[in-house]
């Protein structure tokens, strides 16, 4: 199946390498705002103009579309939606049914698939959420994420006026996952159970305490946490802050019995060198699906609670019920 990648950050370049380690996949090329010819790519891929999209129209199966949560998504997933079968990682969990709407009314009428809010959260603890919660019906789910590097809050703090570049670190709270580790059941709220920690790089001549006071109060990303704002200088940036880890868990503290005696705490947790990395290998798994169902003539919006297993993988059912079930 031939992939096309739109936009070529941390993201894009992970999907560049994912696709290389699943053999029924071909990149077919890269789109690009830039200029093409500006473009070097890891693998020598071919690059395009996103402007020049529509021309490749019919030649690619899916595009895995690698752009930011905050502005390019709802933008340009509807738009493409109505071209391509599409893949995102829209993040914003607050304005998932409304990027849901839009994007199911565009492919709904293409007859596309359009997997959206594709990765690990949400995404795989998503999907964990779900199982445990129709699992052990009695009980309290927890998520929570990091020590590690939010991308779509650092691209949202990098479309701050102002500000030439920033990472931002979210922290849980060690008291608050120890609580729930020890099947306490605590009513956490969201300022209780993670800290957000900035380092930001300013313009010259940029009004820091503007940036900060922007970035404290931004709905959906910073406004309902105790977050920390950092001034520092572009080579401390590259020197301390240049890697992408991340991780986290979800937690799901149940009980079962007659009576609820017997009590039973599940924990699905991760810890990545690169959160771009594999947010990009669970893209390019989603898009092996999105191909798959727009083959059997299924359209419309789709999650990860609409896939199958059996989409995501290239073995055969006979394979996976043999070597996996």
């Amino acid at each position: 199946m031939k992939i096309g990648i739109v936009g070529y950050g941390n993201l894009g370049k992970g999907v560049e390498c994912a696709i290389r380690q699943n053999p029924d996949m071909e990149l077919y090329g890269i789109f690009t705002r830039r200029a093409p010819e500006s473009l070097k790519t890891l693998t020598g891929a071919n690059v395009y103009s996103l402007d020049d999209i529509l021309s490749h129209k019919g030649k690619v199966d899916v595009l895995i579309i690698c752009s930011g949560s905050a502005t390019d998504l709802p933008e340009q997933t509807p738009y493409l939606a109505k071209h391509f079968n599409v893949v995102d990682s829209f993040d914003t969990h607050a304005k998932i049914p409304e990027h849901f709407a839009r994007v199911d009314e565009a492919s709904r009428e293409a007859g596309t698939v359009a997997m959206i809010s594709v990765g690990w959260d949400p995404g795989m603890f998503s999907l964990n959420r779900l199982y445990l919660e129709v699992i052990l019906p009695e009980g309290k789910t927890y998520t929570f994420w990091g020590k590690g590097v939010s991308q779509g809050h650092s691209d949202a703090i990098r479309r701050i006026e102002g500000v030439l570049d920033a990472r931002q670190y979210t922290i849980p709270v060690p008291e608050a996952m120890q609580s729930v580790r020890s099947g306490e059941n605590p009513d956490l709220t969201v300022r209780q159970k993670h800290t957000r920690e900035c380092f930001v790089v300013a313009k010259e001549g940029a009004d820091k305490a503007k940036i900060e006071q922007q970035i404290k109060t931004m709905p959906n990303y910073f406004a309902d946490y105790d977050t920390t704002v950092h001034f520092i200088s572009l080579e401390e940036l590259k020197r301390d802050h240049s890697g992408i880890p991340h991780g986290g868990s979800v937690i799901r503290c149940g009980q079962t019995g007659l009576n609820g005696e017997n009590k039973h705490v599940v924990e699905y947790s991760i810890k990545l060198d690169s959160n771009p990395e594999f947010t990009s290998s669970v893209l390019v798994s989603y898009a092996r699906a999105a191909v798959k169902m727009s083959a059997e003539g299924i359209c419309g919006c789709k999650t990860v609670f609409d896939v199958a297993p059996k989409y995501l993988t290239d073995k055969t059912l006979f394979e996976i019920n043999k070597e996996l079930l």
